[in-house]
C-alpha cells in the first residue's frame, strides 16, 4: 500500500570547500573540538550500580514538545533495561559512533528480545570486525599507524591513570594476567599490543583472535531485524576500504539493511560549511534525525494501514 511508507530525502553530503574533502582534517577537528558549537540536548543524569559494584552513568533526554511525527554489553543494556523499565510506553531509537555502533549492534544481534520496543538503529564509522582491523591499523597508508600509536598512548594514560583501583593488590586479577604483562604496557606503541598483553587477559580470553572475534558485532549483524542504517566515510583514516564489504554484503542481503558511504566526513566528521568555519550542525547529525523520523512516520502509517484492512475486513 503506497500510504504505508516513508522516504528519507536528505541532500547530498558537500563538505566545506577548502579543507572539508581531507578525511585526516575531519577526523582532526572531530577529535580536538567535537562538535563545533552544536546545540546541547537537555537531559536528565541518571546512575546504576553494576554487579561488580562500579557505578554505570548516563543522561537521559526526553523532547521538550511533542515529536512531529509521533563490544561489552551489558553496561548498555542495564542503561536500556532500566529506560524500559522506567518509560515502559516509550520506544527506542538506539544510535552508536565509532566503538559504540560495534556495541548497539552487539547488543541488538545477541538476542531478539534486545530488540523489542527498539524502532531502529543506526550505526557511525565503526569498523564492524577488530579482528580484520589489527591488520590494517598496522599499515602506513592513510596514517593509520600513526593514529594507532596515538590512540594506543591515550589508552596507555587512562589505563595508567586508574592503575591502583585495577590491578592493586587489593584487586583480584585473573590469574593469567602477570606483571611483566604490566610492564609491557608501559612500552606498548599500538592497540593490539595493549589488547594481547592486557585487555584480552583481564576479560579472560585465552588469545587476542579469540577476543577480538567475541567482542566484534560482525556475527551478530545478520541477527537484526529492525531497521538498521550503518553510515561510513570513503576517506575515514581509521576504517580500511575493506572493511566496507561487510556492510555493502550485508545491506544487498538483508532488506531492514542501508549503507550509507559518502566520499568525504572523514572518522566523525561529516562537517558542512562555505569555506573555513563549520556549521554547529553535520550532515550526519541531520542524517540521524531525518532516518529517524522516517521510521517513527512507517510506524506510523503501518499501525493505520493495519486499522483500516481490520475495519474493511469487519464490514465484509
Amino acid at each position: 500500500m503506497g500510504s504505508c511508507t516513508a522516504a528519507v530525502n536528505h541532500p547530498q553530503y558537500i563538505p566545506p570547500l577548502i579543507w572539508g574533502k581531507s578525511g585526516h582534517i575531519q577526523t582532526a577537528l572531530y577529535g580536538k573540538m567535537g562538535r563545533v558549537r552544536s546545540p546541547h540536548p537537555y537531559g536528565h543524569r541518571k546512575f546504576i550500580t553494576m554487579a561488580d559494584g562500579a557505578t554505570s552513568t548516563f543522561d537521559l533526554f526526553e523532547p521538550l514538545a511533542e515529536h512531529c511525527v509521533g563490544g561489552c554489553t551489558w553496561e548498555f543494556g542495564a542503561m536500556v533495561n532500566y529506560i524500559k523499565k522506567t518509560y515502559p510506553q516509550t520506544q527506542l531509537v538506539v544510535v552508536g559512533f565509532s566503538l559504540g555502533g560495534n556495541i548497539v549492534c552487539k547488543y541488538l544481534g545477541e538476542t531478539q528480545a534486545n530488540q523489542e520496543k527498539v524502532l531502529c538503529c543506526v550505526s557511525v564509522c565503526q569498523g564492524y570486525s577488530a579482528l580484520r582491523a589489527q591488520e590494517t591499523f598496522m599499515q602506513w597508508d592513510q596514517c593509520r599507524r600513526f593514529y594507532n600509536f596515538l590512540m594506543a598512548d591515550n589508552m596507555k594514560k587512562i589505563i595508567l591513570s586508574h592503575r591502583q583501583a585495577l590491578f592493586g593488590d587489593h584487586v583480584k586479577k585473573p590469574q593469567s594476567l602477570e606483571d611483566t604483562d604490566l610492564s609491557r604496557l608501559y612500552t606498548a606503541t599500538s592497540l593490539m599490543q595493549i589488547d594481547d598483553n592486557v585487555m584480552r587477559k583481564f576479560h579472560g580470553y585465552n588469545s587476542l583472535k579469540e577476543y577480538y572475534e567475541e567482542e566484534s558485532c560482525m556475527r551478530y549483524l545478520h541477527r537484526i531485524y529492525v531497521p538498521l542504517m550503518l553510515v561510513n566515510a570513503a576517506d575515514d583514516p581509521l576504517v580500511h576500504e575493506s572493511l566496507l564489504n561487510i556492510p555493502k554484503s550485508l545491506s544487498e542481503k538483508r532488506e531492514n539493511v542501508m549503507f550509507v558511504l559518502p566520499l568525504h566526513g572523514g572518522h566523525l566528521g561529516f562537517f558542512e560549511g562555505s569555506v573555513l568555519f563549520p556549521e554547529p550542525l553535520t550532515w550526519m547529525d541531520k542524517l540521524v534525525v531525518e532516518y529517524a523520523n522516517a521510521i517513527c512516520q512507517w510506524e506510523r502509517n503501518k499501525s493505520q494501514c493495519s486499522d483500516s484492512e481490520q475495519v474493511e475486513a469487519e464490514v465484509e
